[in-house]
């Protein structure tokens, strides 16, 4: 039989296979044999290299390559979930690759957190064995040999001058939309002129800034981005991989399309912002094969768009700002886009895998409203989330007849509840032991769970109402006790013997509504961190307004809750549904199982915000 969860993961896996535009370029490539007479020589090399290997055993190739600058975040999620998916869906291989070109902006730091995440997800890059992918990420900096000699090759085949113009004239004489570009002074020098200089560039003879190699392409060309486009640039920064062997490091627009052919990328799928980029990708990639530096057939680009999440910001300088000026507690606070701060706050790599496959894959831009990404954690955890009481506002409830009923005040008795609803659990499947508990004859409940004098409609406790302590007993108020400011300290009730759930008696009398309670004798005090969204605003640097002036001023509220035994004892990491609630997961930091309980909200049973 199978599993409610089984049918879940069915229904994201029949959704994952939805046509998109990517599909059918994959499955049309595969088809013609496009890449069919691809080799792999068992790592990235260059045309020679891959020659000398056998036919590719990996069908496609795709990769997924964030530079080391940061934490990624949730638009990440979305591109990881695409390269990683769709070349396990082919019968490909998907690299891991850091774009690590940039040393001043570059960290190890990062590099760990970016492995991490993508392990997180549940993504591999060592698929189909050694023969066809890595047991180690790549990385760009590996590639610097070959992009210098790729560099001299253009330069050689008078593709590529040395610039020595300022910034300031290079940015006039580029021209704009409306005007042609103007060429430099320095664009007619001789091959040799210009491997000499830039070997000087690479000795370490010229400043920072003093010169820069471009690509000799068209500087009337429409497209501003094929107006020779600077391929390399003079900058003295340690390199976190590299230390300070190289004092000149390629442009990110030169180096990644070269990664991708060393690599023998098939589908070098980006985000839109990259579109105008793609003519140079392919100018270059023509150039490199014909000098036969390359291997045939060269890689291709192809664009979706990125996710927009509405109350989000994915910027990483905003993203950083947030952190360095203390509006959140670092990259991992739980109210943070980042897959860091995403993992914290209780999502799954399953409900964001789910995420990805849910709202596909374009080539316009839209905006995905937050409720949807909430709608399938919702839908991953309902199934897995064990179930328990808490009381989040809590008001001692009083049962004044216990010892009437029972013989004493001291006495409890012992109570049970399902961990997981009936429906939940699969025919043929071993549910989990239920949760017990004590109730005895002071309990904790919600404090809006009592009216004194009730609005139209209330069903919970005022007095001369019979309710049920859900797991527990019936119960008919009396009233309550208040102190000299008339706020209510203890709510009133006699416990009505012989009702208690799952006895015989339980539906001898017709309760009105059943509410959840901690027993005073077992409950734990635990804090609870109530979590919503960081921003009050759907797009909050929308027109370029201050973002930090959308923050919510109620995205954490931090309360001491009592909570049943069973929670109380929860390992970090672990998610529940705190019945009424939502669900809730136990730190995975500051949570100590037992000893110090500590539970962030991850979200509600259903959408508020569009309410």
């Amino acid at each position: 039989m199978t599993s409610p969860t089984d049918k879940a993961s069915d229904s994201a896996s029949a959704e994952h296979k939805v046509s998109n535009f990517l599909r059918q370029i994959i499955e049309k490539d595969l088809e013609q044999g496009t890449y069919a007479s691809r080799r792999w020589a068992g790592s990235p090399g260059d045309a020679a290299h891959h020659a000398a290997g056998e036919p590719d055993p990996a069908k496609i190739r795709t990769r997924f390559p964030p530079e080391p600058n940061g934490y990624l975040h949730v638009g990440h999620a979305k591109s990881i979930c695409i390269n990683f998916g769709l070349a396990k869906e082919y019968g490909g291989v998907c690299h891991l690759r850091f774009d690590d070109t940039n040393p001043e902006k570059e960290d190890t730091e990062y590099v760990n957190s970016i492995i991490d995440a993508v392990k997180w997800l549940g993504f591999d890059w060592a698929q189909l064995g050694q023969a066809a992918g890595s047991a180690a990420p790549y990385q760009a900096s590996d590639y610097f040999d070959f992009m210098y000699r790729a560099a001299e090759a253009l330069i050689e085949a008078g593709h590529a001058y040395v610039d020595e113009q300022s910034a300031e004239d290079m940015r006039a004489n580029r021209g704009d939309f409306g005007k042609p570009g103007v060429d430099s002074p320095f664009r007619s020098r001789t091959v040799a002129e210009n491997l000499t200089r830039f070997r000087e560039m690479k000795g370490g003879k010229l400043a920072d800034g003093a010169a820069v190699l471009r690509a000799k392409i068209d500087m009337a060309s429409p497209n501003i981005n094929m107006r020779d486009p600077a391929i390399y640039r003079i900058r003295r920064a340690t390199h976190h991989h590299t230390g300070d062997t190289w004092c000149i490091y390629p442009m990110y627009t030169f180096a990644h399309p070269i990664e991708d052919a060393l690599e023998q990328i098939t589908h070098s799928i980006c985000t839109l912002e990259f579109e105008d980029q793609r003519p140079f990708y392919d100018w270059l990639m023509e150039r490199l094969c014909e000098c036969k530096l390359l291997a045939a057939p060269a890689p291709k680009q192809y664009e979706f768009a990125r996710l927009n999440l509405t109350y989000v910001i994915t910027s990483k300088r905003k993203l950083a700002q947030l952190v360095n000026e203390s509006k959140v507690s670092g990259w991992d606070d739980p109210r943070m886009p980042t897959i860091v701060g995403l993992r914290r706050r209780g999502y799954t790599p399953e409900s964001l895998r789910l995420f990805a496959d849910r709202i596909g894959v374009t080539k316009s831009d839209s905006w995905i409203d937050y409720s949807t990404l909430e709608g399938c954690l919702r839908e991953d955890l309902e199934n897995k989330a064990h179930r328990g009481m808490a009381v989040l506002d809590p008001v001692k409830l009083v049962l004044t007849n216990w010892a009437e009923a029972f013989g004493s005040d001291g006495y409890t008795e012992d109570c049970s509840q399902p961990a997981l609803p009936h429906s939940a659990i699969a025919e043929g499947q071993t549910p989990p032991a239920d949760r017990t508990f004590l109730i005895g004859k002071e309990v904790w409940i919600e404090r809006e769970d009592f009216e004194e004098v009730p609005p139209k409609g209330y069903k919970r406790l005022f007095p001369g109402n019979v309710v049920r302590l859900k797991g527990g007993y019936v119960i008919e108020c009396t009233g309550c006790a208040r102190d000299a400011a008339g706020n209510v300290t203890e709510v009133h009730a006699k416990v009505i013997p012989g009702t208690k759930s799952g006895t015989p008696g339980a539906d001898s009398i017709k309760a009105k509504a059943a509410i959840t309670w901690v027993s005073v004798a077992d409950g734990v005090p635990a804090e609870v961190r109530l979590y919503d969204r960081l921003f009050a605003e759907a797009h909050p640097d929308a027109g370029g307004k201050d973002f930090l002036q959308s923050l919510n001023p109620d995205s954490l509220k931090v309360v001491t809750a009592y909570m049943e035994p069973s929670l109380a004892g929860a390992q970090p990491d672990q998610k529940f549904q705190f019945e009424r609630f939502g669900y809730f997961v136990a730190d995975r930091l500051d949570h100590v199982a037992g000893t110090k309980p500590v539970f962030n909200r991850v979200t509600g049973l259903k959408d508020s915000w569009g309410k």
